[in-house]
């Protein structure tokens, strides 16, 4: 009989975008370590193969003022996983952290530093930027073009690679008349040249308990998903409807045979939201709160003017849509936020005939179009649900995102995981020792413990 696939779960820490409600009477600080730790110790209780947390470079902007989900702040990635490394034992820690804006060796120096606080449950989110606003906080400013990023992103991983190998197993000696000593004939001077970096030296740290931290990649451009069937071992995609999420599977899976790769190299998890009630009626009924309360008035307003780049302020989000058209020719309102709208007058267009057909407001329109219902249903019937995206190759599993820090996940461990456990897809618990590419079943785990001689 054919074994069942496996399900891998990751946890998204709630942050700074609409999703997290933090007007939610159970929400707290985001800088508090208390908040990091709940929600670590609890995806840990979870068995959750990771905790991923997001980055931001500078708060975002809107008509020249911090935007407001941003006020919160946005915290060192590295320094909140170091931290929760202590008050965790077995769960893998990711941050998403910047190739155009850091430098290879300093910022593969700091990975192998927490793979090694860690035991090797260290990840790595590779992204990318060529925004000058971002690049405004930094000494070269915005100097990437657009089409360079991944060009950098690409040399950058392979170089970070170069340095975390410059390290035999063993380097690392002991003598007790001498002291500790490194054996030079075991460490590899790394002397690279490409288009992007020039490092010739020698990395100072030596091989980490999993080799290699574990590299996550999350871009959806055709260059993005390249980057990623070449260099990535898990996708973070937004691709969650089933047969959306299952080409977006298929077509990045197709692509790691082109570059020499096999298909157990790399698993493919989509973000997902849930909410879960004792009927679907409840569910549901709660879900429709859940995203009025992720979109409030002055949420649906700048959320319009992002698209429209004009001020809106003066509309009534219980109203029609604006009868402007957009400002293409201006500079954008909105700065430090991906715009997704290639054709802004299109998607105006699109929209209207939406809020015409529907009878939307401006506000029942924006919840519409920027949230996601996610899973939503009984515990049960979502764990069905996940199961049958992994059975049938939709996806590996999920990043899931609670909709409140950091009390979100309780209540997904507590009545979905089990169910998880009871159609054995899930594990029970973890193995004792596992690294992070244990943890996931990636090729490569035969290296876990290998460890510098004490």
């Amino acid at each position: 009989m054919t074994s069942k696939r496996q399900v891998h779960l990751a946890a998204h820490l709630p942050g700074v975008n609409n999703t997290t409600v933090w007007s939610d009477e159970r929400a707290e600080s985001q800088i508090a370590f208390s908040s990091f730790e709940h929600f670590a110790r609890n995806a840990e209780r979870g068995c959750f193969d990771f905790l991923f947390l997001a980055e931001g470079l500078r708060l975002r902007e809107q008509k020249g003022r911090i935007h407001d989900l941003d006020v919160v702040g946005r915290p060192n990635t590295l320094a909140i996983l170091a931290a929760l490394a202590g008050v965790t034992d077995h769960i893998g820690l990711v941050g998403t952290l910047q190739t155009t804006f850091n430098e290879p060796l300093e910022l593969a120096k700091q990975l192998a530093t927490l793979d090694h606080l860690s035991d090797g449950r260290a990840g790595w989110n590779v992204v990318t930027s060529s925004d000058a606003f971002h690049g405004a906080n930094f000494r070269r400013g915005g100097f990437l073009d657009h089409a360079d990023r991944y060009t950098r992103a690409a040399e950058f991983v392979e170089l970070a690679r170069e340095l975390w190998d410059s390290w035999d197993p063993g380097a690392v000696v002991a003598d007790a008349s001498v002291g500790r000593f490194a054996d030079r004939s075991r460490i590899r001077d790394v002397d690279h040249h490409g288009p992007q970096f020039d490092v010739a030296g020698t990395f100072p740290v030596p091989r980490s308990p999993q080799r290699h931290p574990v590299v996550v990649q999350a871009g959806d451009s055709d260059e993005g998903r390249d980057l990623a069937a070449r260099h990535a071992e898990v996708v973070f995609s937004l691709h969650t409807e089933f047969d959306d999420a299952r080409t977006f599977y298929t077509d990045v899976t197709d692509r790691l045979e082109r570059v020499g790769r096999s298909k157990d190299e790399l698993l493919v998890l989509p973000g997902a939201t849930f909410t879960i009630g004792d009927t679907q009626a409840d569910a549901k009924e709660r879900s429709r709160a859940i995203r009025r309360a992720q979109v409030s008035p002055a949420t649906a307003i700048a959320f319009l003017e992002q698209v429209w780049n004009r001020d809106l302020s003066s509309y009534d989000v219980d109203g029609p849509l604006p009868d402007v058209e957009p400002d293409v020719d201006a500079d954008a309102i909105t700065r430090g936020r991906v715009r997704h709208a290639k054709d802004p007058r299109a998607l105006v267009r699109s929209w209207r005939d939406r809020a015409a057909a529907e009878h939307l407001t401006i506000r029942q329109l924006v919840i519409e179009v920027s949230t996601r219902g996610g899973f939503v249903g009984t515990p049960s019937s979502i764990a069905a649900e996940i199961d049958r995206y992994v059975q049938e190759r939709a996806s590996d599993g999920f990043v899931v995102v609670p909709h409140t820090n950091p009390y979100g996940l309780d209540d997904f461990v507590d009545r979905v995981v089990p169910l998880l456990q009871e159609r054995g897809v899930y594990r029970s618990s973890y193995d004792e020792g596992a690294t992070l590419r244990r943890t996931l079943g990636l090729p490569g785990h035969v290296l876990d413990r290998q460890r510098v001689t004490a």
